[in-house]
């Protein structure tokens, strides 16, 4: 990847410009998903949904994301359409919100939101995909783009849970079709990646990236760390409200584990640690976070052990980019933004599930098995490593 200092100043300009817009492009990303995923099922049962048929509902994004989103990103790719994917789903999904809004019925809601949720989960991956080209194309640094997101996440779901306050729950949906349109508005600065066409070319088997070891040991470890937070991202406000912890603590951990999270992408352009050391040292960490956890520490060791989400989460999330940019060819890197998601997916709700009934028998002895999984991610990247280092590009190339 060519330095700032290598590029010519028109180009600079050209990239300060491409990482400005997806920057502000992430933060609307993510800001939807701040304002979703804690309120969507506040505004389900505002509606008058029964319990049962919420939990039918927000299982829908989960199913897509290892059924239909392969799919839509290898399309994009195969197009090569991966702004215009981007665009259109965000439009297609800001007006689906809409539409939603409108419906009051289960089973209506149900049906809008599979279209929706089929076309809004495929944007996430697509803008990595697009991000990843644009880092190779200008040397920019993705952690800086990418930490807008989080930021966003936070700030959305702040608002948003402000607004409880003030508005009736049932007009919830409006704020979250609000930040949709919203993202589809800023989805058109998103400027066109003239990439150069070198580079090994396309393979014309769309399965070659999944024979790949390399690339199945970055997917796979990657997944087994995000998926090891499946218990803390269900139960940890649970417990810690069980433990005697107030609403405003609780907000104030999760807070501290976004903020570690945002300190490790800015300074990520810093680092001189391989990605496959980076993967490795957030797998050991998430075992050392989990295994803590798992002792119900008290409140100020609490509170240490959540920066280490800036480890398990944040670190995991550069590493894995800077593998696969490294390892997959640029012209199939929206499939391999897929088929990682996909396997995300895949774990993490297996993880959902077993989370569910570990939790309900040996309460935070569910973090061993979260443990567990970031241990097994770390030794497959260490098997790994030697492929990973010595094989730029051979994904889907045969390598």
């Amino acid at each position: 990847m060519p330095s700032e200092s290598q590029i010519p100043i028109a180009s600079q300009a050209v990239a300060r410009r491409f990482a400005a817009r997806l920057a502000l492009f992430y933060a609307t990303l993510f800001g939807l998903v701040g304002t979703h995923l804690p309120f969507f099922p506040v505004w389900l049962k505002a509606i008058g949904i029964d319990a049962s048929f919420i939990g039918v509902i927000t299982a829908v994004p989960s199913l897509t994301r290892f059924t239909v989103l392969p799919f839509i990103t290898a399309s994009a790719e195969k197009h090569h359409a991966l702004r215009g994917a981007l665009i259109a789903t965000a439009f297609l999904s800001a007006l689906g919100f809409v539409i939603i809004g409108t419906q009051h019925q289960a089973l209506a809601v149900l049906l809008v939101y599979v279209t929706t949720a089929t076309l809004w989960t495929p944007m996430t991956p697509l803008t990595d995909a697009y991000a990843l080209k644009g880092v190779a194309r200008y040397g920019v640094n993705y952690g800086p783009m990418r930490l807008w997101g989080s930021a966003a996440f936070v700030a959305g779901a702040l608002i948003c849970g402000l607004l409880v306050d003030v508005i009736a729950a049932k007009h919830l949906i409006w704020v979250i079709a609000a930040v949709a349109v919203l993202g589809a508005v800023v989805s058109v600065g998103l400027q066109p990646l003239d990439v150069p066409a070198a580079g090994p070319a396309m393979p014309s088997n769309s399965t070659a990236l999944l024979r790949d070891p390399g690339f199945l040991a970055i997917i796979v470890a990657a997944a087994l760390i995000q998926g090891s937070h499946a218990a803390y991202y269900t139960f940890a406000s649970i417990a810690w409200q069980n433990a005697g912890l107030g609403g405003l603590t609780i907000a104030a951990l999760w807070a501290v584990g976004v903020g570690a999270e945002i300190l490790v992408f800015a300074v990520s352009p810093r680092f001189t640690v391989s990605p496959v050391w980076l993967v490795i040292i957030a797998g050991l960490s998430a075992v050392v976070r989990w295994v803590v956890t798992a002792q119900e520490p008290p409140l100020a060791v609490l509170a240490v052990v959540q920066l280490a989400h800036g480890l398990t989460f944040g670190l995991t999330q550069i590493g894995t980019m800077g593998l696969l940019l490294h390892h997959v060819p640029h012209t199939i890197m929206a499939r391999a933004q897929g088929y990682l998601t996909a396997c995300t997916g895949i774990i993490t709700s297996l993880a959902s599930v077993l989370s569910g009934a570990i939790y309900a028998r040996h309460g935070q002895g569910v973090y061993y098995l979260m443990a567990a999984m970031a241990l097994i991610s770390a030794i497959v990247m260490w098997l790994a490593r030697h492929r990973l280092q010595h094989h730029p590009h051979s994904a889907g190339s045969g390598g």
